[in-house]
């Protein structure tokens, strides 16, 4: 990795006025470059070091209130004490149901693999499901077993705590013998400062905070710092309090950073300190202490949920995520004009992708815009990956289905598979077209197979317990008809099979 050479200052040119401006151009690799050569020739010129220390702070920051993610040991090791047995509504481990909570039932909105409705925005932290938090507490796979497995199951590793930190650690660290001082090794040796002095000149300390957080990705340390500038100011700052919250809440001290960011909300409500409390309310499971769009989501109260939504769209109308999961909801009401208007509005923002593509697809083809339907999905397929192109054929095989086009269904379905072997979805489709065709073991395996891979769905224990009950093996369709139940309480078909079950029980 060479050295970056710093630009040509014209004579008679400040070298840390040329810094500057490259520096509020986003050009950080030059105002290290020039900050370096100043700290060269005078080591003490604090406001070199001060620029030189955004620069590189800046370089390698990310948004992380987005850093969702929950790994192996964050879930292991979480000592933090909930209810065993929560009311509906009160915990991520028991949202409400759709038809209590005035929503769309599970009949009509699929789940995604931890077992929630599908909000039309894949966002961080809902790739993988945390044991315990399924929408029906037991019949997902919980424990350890889900703990290890990544969003793909068997296919990815797991992710490790704070996963996109220690990568982004790594590779600052790695440009540390570029962008050092002297030309090698780390700029600011954190553990042999004397952060007492520092503490004491508030805007050095919020550079060498900030160096210290997002650079070295050191909480420890920052949170030192953090502590000391609190007591130099009196313990009055409201930035250096928020800034607490942070590092308590990276280091896991949940009710720590809670006391933190609601005294720093009471001096200056700022937006950055109630996501951080948001985020401190969820990882504690009281969702309702946080409530926004994405946590009614999670807790299944959609009409809740589209109000933040609508909300978020007057304040921001090129929001993609407000966009997206509006166009979802009057996707799943029956309203596939309206969400065709929002997926071409999210086209017009410049979001290109394949699932943009292949709801577009659906979209147009629940509208009888038939032209614009095959379009979509050839531009989907053109730009899927091998772990999306699974998702766009399973579409192209229900509409093949809508138009009553079988043999196209069950090609699209196999492909589908052939891609993913993972893809519940096609496999439960191929079962009921295997039955179709008078495959009775070929339709039983595949609803086996959906069974053991996705527990939360509850189409193929209904599916499974149906052809059981036909075939005059009541004893599993009455096991299985029990399993659809506690998946989808509200579901009358699986209710009537019991009804007749029982007569067949009582009968004997």
């Amino acid at each position: 990795m060479e050295a970056y050479e710093p630009p040509v200052v014209p004579p008679g040119v400040d070298p840390l006025y040329i810094a500057i401006t490259r520096f509020n151009r986003r050009d950080y690799a030059a105002t290290i470059a020039l900050c370096t050569q100043l700290l060269e020739a005078q080591p003490f010129d604090q406001a070199a070091w001060y620029l030189k220390t955004r620069a590189l702070t800046m370089a390698v920051w990310v948004d992380d209130v987005e850093v969702e993610e929950e790994g192996v040991a964050d879930v292991l090791l979480d000592d933090n004490a909930t209810a065993a047995m929560p009311r509906p509504g009160t915990s991520l481990a028991r949202p409400m149901t759709g038809v209590a909570a005035g929503g769309l039932n599970a009949g009509v909105r699929p789940t995604s693999s931890s077992g929630r409705p599908t909000t039309g925005f894949a966002r961080a932290g809902t790739g993988t499901g945390r044991p315990g938090t399924q929408s029906r507490g037991g019949t997902a796979g919980g424990g350890v077993a889900a703990a290890m497995m990544g969003a793909r199951p068997g296919t990815s590793r797991p992710m490790t705590s704070f996963g996109r930190l220690v990568r982004l650690g790594t590779a600052s660290l790695a440009a540390a013998s570029v962008n050092g001082a002297g030309g090698g090794g780390a700029f600011i040796l954190v553990d042999k400062l004397d952060l007492r002095k520092y503490a004491a000149r508030p805007a050095l300390a919020r550079a060498l905070f900030e160096y210290i957080m997002y650079h070295d990705h050191n909480p420890k340390k920052a949170l030192e710092l953090a502590a000391l500038a609190t007591s130099a100011a009196d313990f009055g700052d409201w930035w250096w309090k928020e800034r607490l919250g942070k590092c308590y809440l990276q280091l896991g001290l949940l009710r720590d950073a809670e006391k933190q960011l609601r005294s720093a909300i009471l001096a200056q409500p700022t937006v950055l300190a109630n996501l951080e409390l948001a985020r401190v309310y969820l990882k504690l499971d009281q969702p309702n202490a946080a409530l926004e769009a994405r946590t009614c989501d999670v807790l299944n109260e959609g009409t809740k949920a589209i109000v933040h939504y609508k909300r978020a769209l007057q304040l921001d109308a090129t929001h993609v995520e407000a966009l997206a999961c509006l166009a979802a909801h009057h996707f799943y009401t029956d309203q596939p004009e309206l969400a065709l208007r929002f997926f071409r509005r999210l086209l017009q923002l410049g979001v290109s992708s394949p699932a943009l593509w292949n709801n577009l697809g659906l979209s147009c083809f629940f509208s009888a815009q038939y032209d614009l339907c095959l379009a979509a999905f050839e531009r989907a397929l053109a730009l899927a990956s091998d772990a999306e192109s699974g998702d766009v054929w399973y579409n192209v095989g229900q509409v093949a289905i809508g138009i009553g086009d079988l043999g196209l269904a069950y090609q699209a379905f196999k492909i589908a598979i052939s891609v993913d072997s993972n893809h519940v979805e096609s496999y439960a489709n191929l079962g009921v077209l295997e039955l179709r065709k008078g495959n009775i073991d070929a339709a039983r395996s595949n609803f086996q197979t959906v069974q053991e891979m996705a527990p939360y769905m509850f189409e193929p224990f209904f599916n499974g317990a149906l052809l059981a009950f036909k075939l005059g093996d009541f004893q599993e369709s009455y096991e299985l008809v029990m399993k659809a139940i506690l998946a989808f309480p509200e579901h009358t078909d699986s209710h009537e099979l019991l009804r007749q079950l029982r007569q067949q029980f009582s009968s004997l």
